[in-house]
């Protein structure tokens, strides 16, 4: 080696102070790289992956134990295997000449213990023996995938069949006619991104993005939108989006009015959603009448409304006590918050759907019947067209008359 670069340097017309020079610097250079130490693409603790990793090690004990393995998951091994088919061929990645891929199932693994828990990248890492960045890169990209290939067959926007479906279960179970889901928003904490101001600071003092859902009668989400900055409120949340702007144009493909059940002679009335206070009052949205000292007329409408509106707290109750990472503030860049977040709502329809038809039995969730006419305290007052308040009007009078359920107040 050395005796090519003096004839190269021979054959160069250089003065013997540049050459010494020169030389100098190569020799330099050669003790430097032998005595530095070899270098390698992966460290020395994650080349004993296979060996002691949680997948390769651990997992594969808990496949022998459904329990436990849907402890961990929060999945049994039958769902954790559907939905690696219905994933795998997306996440999968090719080998290289310099390194093996991690496979899908591995994959998917490491994305739902970070879900389940909200544990931070280097602690599922290291319980999986992987890198950091691996974790960070793998967490978004299963994320993203369970969501493309979950939606359309568990979070469709709804058709006009879907949404008579959904109405006739609000009237079976809820006793509210004619409603095509529960409305409302939810503050998904996060750290405050840098450089964000106030743009995610919240009236609880913390910094979140804002999941606004609708959600049917059996707690399922079936339409969702993400990102929401947290100073926003719900209602200027709901005007931005697609649904609000969908909503006010009457493009939802929404059942035909139709009289109410046994109220033939107040005329056809809409389809609405129920929502609280903070949204607006509107032709197919219904909010509560504001007040203290009500009638007992408007006591009761606002009864039954917030019967009804419980399931979408409930929703995001079951949606919280399932998967951790709503337990503790996010730590990560807000586009990747919401790439999680919609991975766990497609989820938890997902699982619902292969759980049994009925109606499911949830832990935790306010019963059916509750104490008539409690907890409705003071709520803002707002602006609505006339005929907003119409339909609201003929919904209270339907609630009090034939529509009226024994454990109401009858006075």
């Amino acid at each position: 080696m050395w005796e090519e670069v003096v004839c190269k340097m021979a054959a160069v017309d250089l003065a013997f102070e540049e050459r010494v020079s020169l030389l100098y610097l190569l020799w330099r250079a050669e003790q430097r790289r032998k005595g530095r130490p070899h270098r390698t693409l992966v460290h020395q603790v994650l080349h004993k992956r296979e060996q002691f990793g949680e997948f390769h090690h651990l997992l594969q004990d808990l496949r022998l134990d459904d329990g436990r393995f849907q402890r961990y998951h929060l999945l049994s091994l039958a769902q954790f295997e559907e939905l690696l088919s219905c994933v795998g061929a997306s996440i999968a990645r090719l080998d290289t000449n310099y390194r093996r891929s991690i496979p899908p199932a591995e994959r998917l693994s490491i994305c739902l213990r970070f879900l389940a828990t909200g544990d931070s990248f280097r602690t599922i890492a290291s319980s999986f023996r992987v890198g950091v960045s691996t974790v960070s890169q793998i967490v978004p990209q299963v994320a993203t995938a369970i969501w493309d290939c979950l939606v359309d067959n568990f979070m469709a926007v709804p058709s006009t069949g879907d949404w008579r479906s959904i109405a006739e279960g609000f009237q079976e179970r809820w006793n509210f006619p004619l409603c095509s889901g529960a409305l409302n928003g939810k503050h998904v904490q996060m750290k405050a991104p840098p450089n964000s101001g106030s743009m995610f600071h919240n009236y609880k003092g913390t910094f979140s993005i804002v999941l606004l859902a609708v959600v049917d009668a059996g707690y399922r989400f079936r339409i969702i939108d993400v990102g929401g900055y947290g100073r926003t409120s719900d209602g200027g949340i709901l005007a931005n989006l697609t649904f609000g702007q969908a909503l006010r144009a009457g493009t939802l493909h929404l059942p035909p009015d139709q009289p109410l059940p046994g109220g033939e002679d107040r005329g056809a009335q809409p389809h609405v959603f129920v929502a609280d206070e903070a949204f607006p009052l509107r032709r197919e949205l219904m909010r509560p009448f504001p007040g203290h000292l009500l009638p007992l007329e408007k006591r009761i409408f606002n009864y039954r409304l917030s019967r009804a509106r419980l399931v979408v707290e409930c929703a995001f109750g079951i949606l919280s006590s399932q998967w951790r990472l709503y337990r503790r503030s996010m730590e990560l860049r807000p586009e990747v918050a919401e790439k999680c977040v919609k991975a766990t709502c497609v989820l938890h329809h997902f699982l619902r759907c292969l759980d049994e038809r009925g109606a499911p039995a949830v832990r935790g969730v306010a019963p059916a019947v509750v104490e008539p006419l409690q907890g409705l305290g003071r709520v803002a007052a707002n602006n609505s067209s006339r005929e907003a308040v119409l339909v609201r009007e003929k919904f209270m009078a339907h609630f009090s008359a034939e529509g009226a359920v024994s454990w109401q107040p009858k006075e």
